[in-house]
Formats: structure tokens, C-alpha cells, sequence
């Protein structure tokens, strides 16, 4: 069978599967047909399910690929794999979590030391002046630097407005690009892109969270230009719509595609606004927008360069939690002293751990692999044009983590 008909049963499959769990199926824009056949009556039964991506996993790797295809029967091979391993996690099947972020997201997260944890801290320790533990001397310090909630709105449109300016002028968008924002509670996670389909989107963002002034732009980025939105409006567009390659109308969230789809969503906030130019828009721009004080902004910068690597620390409170080596107040307690939140962001955290288990990993390590990649194709800092254009082929392209080589 061609590669096509394959695919329309991938997309059936990943269909069926998210009956089985609300949150697999992040983003479809097939034939509405196709999604309310599957939400229709009764799941097929989880062993059915099981069965049938093993049969298009094995049809997959045997099929001839035509013209062009070959990356096409890896996105499929890889894509499928992760929805086995994901339908057998759920039927019962233990995975530790190095396991299953490697069946999931085809990379095996390293150990950071905690050693590197404190030294990170110690220089935190050095940077924030005054009395207390650094956590504490932290949060007092992002205090300053949070938005008020009245403010939000007027902050994140001046930043998704610049992030879409800039991302503008290296990507071709879709003439149907647009966006909404809606503000929403009781989530999660902080902020999330649900594509639409036809170049839209829907940015919500989580109000129950405050949000700092680096956060907005880090979010409008993130979630918008050149992160989720573009990424999903350019597979659409030069693969569903150019090529006719029906997988690409659905994305199963616990998939390899995740780790490239966080990993530029990160790494693209510093394509798009690059060390001094960050600093600057965000103290000409975004502090007196929110009514706050522009000369807090080079300190604040100075910190958040600190905070990248504390950002593994959830890679390992997930590990240690999910494994079992952690219970949960142990692993609130690894939250708040390396990766400097509260008790409550803490556990709002070890929430999020709980629902998307393994997915941390896709923010920070795909972040770093996705930087490396961009590095090693010429794309390095002091190259911005070349950078832009290793980061828009990038995620206009099918690529999935084992062919980034790192």
C-alpha cells in the first residue's frame, strides 16, 4: 500500500487513541467526518487499539517510499512508535521515566547533578543582595517584576505584536495567519496554543499564574511567534495542503513531534529577540506598560540567565517522583529549592508532573538539542540571518529528534 493510505489510518489510530485520554490528541484539522466517526459511540476497545497501530507500525517499516518519502515513512515510523508505547502505558505497562521519555520523545534524559543545582544557586545566592534564604530573596525580587492582572492584556499584545513583527520578516506565513487570546483559570499549566487549522490559533493564558514581565514575552513567543502557532501553521501548510500528507492534520501530544515542537518554542524566543534587543524592548516596552519600574529590567535579565539551567530541575523532581523514589511533599520540597518556587507553584508544578508525566523534558532538553542542532548548521549567535533560516526550516520541515544527531 502507498504511504498515504497508511497515514490515513495513523490518523485514524490517533484519533481512536484519544478516547482513551483526553489529553493526546493536542491539535486535528482533517475531515470533521473523520473526528466524529471517532467520538461516536462506545472507544474501540483499548486491545483493539493496541492491535492496530502494531499492524501500521509493521506496514510502515515495510512500505516503499515514493519520490521524496523517505523522511515521510521516518515522521511515520516515529510518530506510531510513540503512539504503541503510549497506548501500552496506558493498558497497565510500567515505564520508569527515562524509558518512557525515550519511547515517547526518542531521547534519554541525562542526570543533572544536583552539584550543578547548588552552584547555580550559590552564584544566585551572590546576585540577590539582602537577608534570607535565596528562594526567598528571589521571590521578593520577582515581585517587582510581576505584571498586574489589569495589565496583562495590554503587555502581551504589545509582545505577541513584536514577536509577530520579527517573525515576520524571515517566514512566510499564511495569509489566513491569525490568533485569539483568552485568559482562562483553573488549568495546569501556564499558557497553551490550540491550533485551529487554516493558520489560527487560540493562545489561552492561565490568570491563576502571575505573570512576570519576562514570562509575557517569553509566553507570547512561546505560544505564538515564531513558537506553537507558526510551527503548526507551517507543517500545515507545506505538507497537508501542498503535499497532501494527511498526517500532518493531527498532533498526538505524547509524540516525538513534542520535543521538536517545545524545544523550538523555546529556543525561538532568543531567535526572535536576541540578548541586548530582549533587554531593550522589554525596558523601552513592556515595563512601562505594565507600570513598572524600566530600571529593573538589566537585573532582572541577569537572574533569569541563572534560572536556565534550574530549569532541570523539573526533568529531575519528575524522575525522582514518577519512579517513586520522591513522595509528593519530597518532591514539592526538590521544586521549591532548585528550581526556587513556592509551596504552591511548587505543587501546581507536581500537577502538571502528574497529568503530562515524561513531557517535561521537551521544554528544557528540547530547548538544548534543538540549539545545538541550529549551532551546528551555521546557525550560531553571531549569525543571526543564518540562524532564522536554520530555524524556520526547521520547523517547516518533518524532522523528529534522532535526526538532529545529538
Amino acid at each position: 500500500m502507498p504511504l498515504t493510505t497508511w497515514a490515513t489510518d495513523y490518523v485514524h489510530l490517533v484519533l481512536a487513541t484519544g478516547r482513551h485520554d483526553p489529553n493526546f490528541v493536542d491539535a486535528y484539522y482533517g475531515p470533521p467526518a473523520w473526528k466524529a466517526a471517532a467520538e461516536a459511540g462506545e472507544p474501540r476497545p483499548l486491545p483493539a487499539v493496541r492491535a492496530e497501530a502494531a499492524r501500521l507500525l509493521e506496514g510502515v517499516a515495510a512500505a516503499e517510499a515514493g519520490p521524496g518519502e523517505a523522511v515521510r515513512r521516518d515522521y511515520l515510523r516515529g510518530q506510531l512508535g510513540a503512539v504503541a508505547a503510549h497506548l501500552a502505558r496506558l493498558a497497565g505497562q510500567a515505564f520508569t521515566f527515562d524509558d518512557e521519555a525515550e519511547a515517547l520523545y526518542q531521547v534519554r534524559p541525562p542526570v543533572t547533578p544536583e552539584a550543578d543545582f547548588e552552584a547555580a544557586l550559590g552564584r544566585l545566592d551572590q546576585l540577590l543582595a539582602g537577608p534570607g534564604p535565596v528562594q526567598d530573596r528571589y521571590q521578593r525580587a520577582r515581585e517587582r517584576v510581576i505584571v498586574p492582572t489589569e495589565r496583562v492584556d495590554a503587555v502581551f499584545q504589545a509582545a505577541i505584536h513584536e514577536a509577530r513583527e520579527r517573525t515576520r520578516q524571515h517566514a512566510t506565513l499564511p495569509a489566513s495567519d491569525h490568533f485569539r487570546v483568552e485568559y482562562v483559570r483553573d488549568k495546569a499549566w501556564s499558557a497553551y496554543n490550540w491550533y485551529q487549522g487554516g493558520g489560527s490559533s487560540v493562545i489561552q493564558v492561565n490568570l491563576d499564574l502571575p505573570i512576570t514581565i519576562d514570562r509575557a514575552l517569553d509566553l507570547a513567543a512561546h505560544e505564538g511567534y515564531p513558537g506553537h502557532h507558526v510551527y503548526n501553521a507551517l507543517l500545515e501548510q507545506r505538507f497537508a495542503q501542498e503535499r497532501g500528507w494527511v498526517e500532518f492534520t493531527v498532533y498526538p501530544l505524547f509524540s516525538p513531534q513534542s520535543l521538536i515542537a517545545e524545544g523550538t518554542a523555546n529556543f525561538g524566543i532568543e531567535v526572535a529577540f536576541p540578548g541586548v534587543e530582549r533587554l531593550a524592548f522589554e525596558r523601552d516596552v513592556l515595563f512601562p506598560l505594565a507600570g513598572l519600574d524600566p530600571q529593573d529590567a538589566a537585573f532582572w535579565a541577569r537572574v533569569q540567565a541563572e534560572l536556565k539551567l534550574l530549569a532541570f530541575a523539573d526533568n529531575e523532581a519528575a524522575r525522582g517522583y514518577l519512579d517513586g523514589h520522591l513522595d509528593r511533599s519530597q518532591a514539592e520540597a526538590y521544586l521549591m529549592r532548585y528550581s526556587l518556587r513556592t509551596a504552591a507553584q511548587a505543587a501546581q508544578r507536581l500537577r502538571f508532573i502528574e497529568t503530562y508525566r515524561s513531557y517535561v523534558i521537551n521544554y528544557n532538553l528540547g530547548e538544548q538539542r534543538v540549539r545545538d542542532w541550529v549551532n551546528h548548521q551555521g546557525g550560531t549567535a553571531d549569525q543571526p540571518t543564518r540562524r532564522w533560516a536554520v530555524f524556520v526550516e526547521l520547523i517547516s520541515s518533518p524532522r523528529l529528534p534522532k535526526s538532529l544527531g545529538f
